[in-house]
Parts: C-alpha cells; sequence; structure tokens
C-alpha cells in the first residue's frame, strides 16, 4: 500500500513539476502520509525531485529548448546562493517568507491571467548588459530562496525568465528545470551530509518520479505554451492558496 500510494503520488508530481513546476505540494505531503518525519520528508523529497529535474532537463536538451549561454551566466550564481541559504538557515528563521512569498506567487498567477500574451511567443532578441545583470541578480536571490526556504522557487525562475528574457513558456520551462536541478543538488548535498535522506523511500519515489517527469516534460515540449501557461496559473494559485491556509489555520 506505501508503495502505491508513493508511486502514485510522485509521478503525479513528476509529471506536474515538469511542466509548470509544484510538484512538491504533492510530493512532500505524500512522504509525510507514509510516516516519515518532516526533516526526512524534505530531504528524500529532494532526491527524488533532483532526479525528474535531471530527466526533463534531458528531455529539454534533447529538443533542443536549452540556452547554454544562459545557463552558463546563471549556473554558478544558482549553485553559490543555494548553498548560502541552506547554511543560512541555521541563524535564521525563515517566518517573514513564510506570511510573504504566497502573496507574492498570488501576484505573478494574476499578472500572468491579465497579461493575456505574456510567455506566448518567445521574443528572445539575445543578450543585453541589463538583461544579464538582472538574469544574475534573479538566480542569486532564488538560489538563495531555495536554499533557505523552497516553495515556489521554480514559479519565480519561470516568471522571471519570461520577463526578463522575453521568453516563451516552453523555454523558460526548459531552462527553469536546469536552474532548479542546479539548486536542488546543492541543497541535497546538505541534506545527505546531515543523513535526512531515507534511500528505501529515496529510491521508489525516485523511479516514479522519473516516469511523471518524461512524460510531463514531453507532453510540454509537444504542446508548448498554450499548453503550460493555464497549468501555471493554476499550480501557481493552488500553491499560494495552500500556503496561506496553512498560515491561518
Amino acid at each position: 500500500m506505501e508503495i502505491l500510494l508513493i508511486g502514485l503520488g510522485m509521478f503525479i508530481a513528476g509529471f506536474i513539476d515538469s511542466i509548470a513546476g509544484g510538484g512538491g505540494l504533492i510530493s512532500t505531503p505524500t512522504l509525510l502520509l507514509v510516516g516519515l518525519p518532516p526533516h526526512l520528508a524534505l530531504g528524500t523529497n529532494k532526491l527524488a525531485a533532483s532526479a525528474g529535474a535531471m530527466v526533463s532537463s534531458h528531455e529539454f536538451f534533447k529538443n533542443n529548448k536549452l540556452n547554454f549561454k544562459l545557463l552558463k551566466l546563471m549556473i554558478p550564481f544558482a549553485f553559490v546562493g543555494a548553498v548560502i541559504g541552506v547554511s543560512a538557515l541555521q541563524f535564521i528563521a525563515p517566518d517573514i517568507l513564510e506570511v510573504l512569498i504566497p502573496f507574492m506567487i498570488f501576484g505573478v498567477a494574476i499578472y500572468t491571467v491579465i497579461s493575456k500574451k505574456v510567455g506566448m511567443i518567445n521574443s528572445f532578441d539575445g543578450f543585453t548588459p541589463k538583461n544579464k545583470f538582472l538574469g544574475k541578480i534573479l538566480t542569486s536571490i532564488l538560489g538563495f530562496y531555495d536554499g533557505f526556504f523552497g516553495p515556489g522557487t521554480g514559479t519565480f525562475f519561470m516568471f522571471g525568465l519570461v520577463k526578463i528574457f522575453k521568453f516563451d513558456f516552453t523555454v523558460a520551462t526548459a531552462n527553469t528545470k536546469v536552474l532548479n536541478l542546479t539548486t536542488g543538488f546543492a541543497a541535497l548535498l546538505t541534506f545527505l551530509y546531515n543523513g535526512q535522506v531515507n534511500f528505501r523511500y529515496g529510491l521508489i519515489s525516485t523511479v516514479f518520479m522519473i516516469l511523471g517527469s518524461k512524460l510531463g516534460s514531453k507532453m510540454a515540449i509537444k504542446n508548448g505554451a498554450k499548453f503550460i501557461k493555464p497549468i501555471f496559473i493554476v499550480m501557481s494559485l493552488v500553491m499560494a492558496s495552500k500556503m496561506i491556509y496553512g498560515m491561518v489555520s
């Protein structure tokens, strides 16, 4: 029964996360439901999520959706930011973020709904000093945020890439997967070092996360921005609502 529950939860999480982010809304509660304590659930989920992001990244790579100049520019900032973020957890409580982040995610969703053309057409016209600078700032902040707190990182990465570089949602999703993999791997190393990964559940989770991620990324590539954008909006609203509900309850 546990294997069935984990398998179903991780498959759905991988599928959704590879398209629009937000898979952690399903995968982490699934691991908590089968009895893992929170610290082990987070570490085990990070193992599976990293594998899922790797598979999704490979699918997007095979279909020429990755911008390697962008990734070369941003990956170092994402990794360093995540390492600093994980380290900061020892000294700073993330209470203020728990209040601010859901409203920021909600704002992203509403803006995306109102701006009907945002992310629908890939209008990237090359790198400029301005977008390179903003990209480094974005990646440093979100790398730190993912290591320190985490929920909604993929949402902010996708939205940031759409706004700063004028990518459509397909290209933004593709490059977000690689950046998520970078920040997730940095956090995973810390969880592994601290012994906060359950490998029994982690192996099962990883297999099904990979299967879901592979299917989701294939569908995202096949159907493009018109498929990704509404899922992005829905998952952003669900994520923000869940976080706000958690605060008030």
